[in-house]
């Protein structure tokens, strides 16, 4: 059944009666607006969109693959800022003959990558479109903490990472080759694996600065640069080359480094602390922070690809 037959307001109801209710809820959707508990009078948010044939395409991933990819982009921002999600409002342009079926799955994706943080679905909009999009919006609640912005690196600091890199990006990569196998790479790149509560507890270890890793770590670790007028060091030693990872290396003729410290859509977080701090379990050293502006590997420049950019890529 396609979304034409349904109707805007039919598919709506579909789609609602499988979002379910966060904890922070209390409106949600069916009325002109949700309403959500924050606890300390302080809201976190963060917007992500995702286009068909740019961020995503449906003959790689089904449905409820690209909903987790699509929560999860905003579920890690809020978490790379020290806080906790408690709610997704999603905006839909959908193309009418979108099989009824599809926007389902899509939604039981969103809905459970949502559960995850204990966050939901409160509301969002729907309209049709020739192009498939996905725009997200996520809520969060600091519980009395401060944020953790990219400026706040000190030189001295440790930089450490917290989840894996390099995994999306080679699962892309096998991907756009047309293979379907290691599938631990090619599920990463379908449904990132991301480490949440690390983000709220870095801020409550003292985190000076942290960022979600969504572009590449070289690209990302480089906001941070910028922003704390610092320079960032990374130790090569610091990223092992998974067994399965190498091989797929070897067989596509790529540097792995390259998906390791260039890749996104992990969505790691990184971030800095004082030298002195012990990291919360979860959390490893890969570098620190130094004088100048840039970042460099073991001391010397990184040649090799930065990073994603929407309008360069």
């Amino acid at each position: 059944m396609s979304i034409a037959r349904t109707g805007e307001f039919g598919l709506i109801e579909r789609v609602v009666a499988r979002l379910g209710t966060g904890p922070a809820t209390i409106i949600g959707p069916g009325d002109d607006a949700a309403l959500v508990i924050a606890s300390d009078g302080r809201v976190v948010a963060s917007t992500d969109v995702l286009v068909e044939g740019r961020h995503f395409r449906r003959d790689w991933a089904e449905a409820e693959d690209i909903g987790r990819r699509a929560a999860a982009a905003n579920l890690a921002d809020i978490a790379a800022m020290g806080a906790t999600a408690t709610a997704l409002l999603v905006g839909l342009c959908i193309p009418p003959d979108l099989d009824v079926a599809w926007a389902e799955q899509l939604s039981d994706g969103l809905a459970t990558e949502a559960a995850l943080v204990g966050a939901s679905v409160v509301g969002g909009d729907m309209t049709a479109s020739p192009t498939l999009t996905i725009a997200v919006t996520a809520l969060g609640d600091l519980h009395g903490l401060a944020p953790v912005l990219r400026s706040g690196a000190q030189v001295g600091d440790v930089v450490a990472l917290a989840g894996r890199v390099g995994f999306a990006a080679a699962g892309y990569t096998v991907l756009s080759r047309g293979f379907r196998t290691p599938k631990i790479l090619v599920e990463a790149y379908r449904r990132p694996v991301v480490p949440y509560a690390l983000g709220p507890a870095a801020g409550r270890a003292g985190a000076t600065s942290m960022i979600d890793v969504s572009d590449g770590l070289i690209a990302d670790l480089g906001h941070i640069a910028h922003a704390s007028k610092v320079g960032v060091n990374l130790h090569r030693s610091a990223f092992k080359v998974p067994e399965q990872m190498r091989d797929a290396a070897l067989a596509l003729g790529v540097d792995p480094y390259q998906w390791l410290l260039a890749g996104g859509d992990d969505h790691a977080l990184a971030a800095t602390f004082p030298v002195d701090v012990p990291l919360p379990e979860g959390w490893h050293v890969i570098g620190e922070v130094i004088e100048g502006s840039t970042v460099t590997l073991d001391n010397r420049p990184w040649y090799g690809p930065k990073g994603w950019d929407h309008f360069r890529a």
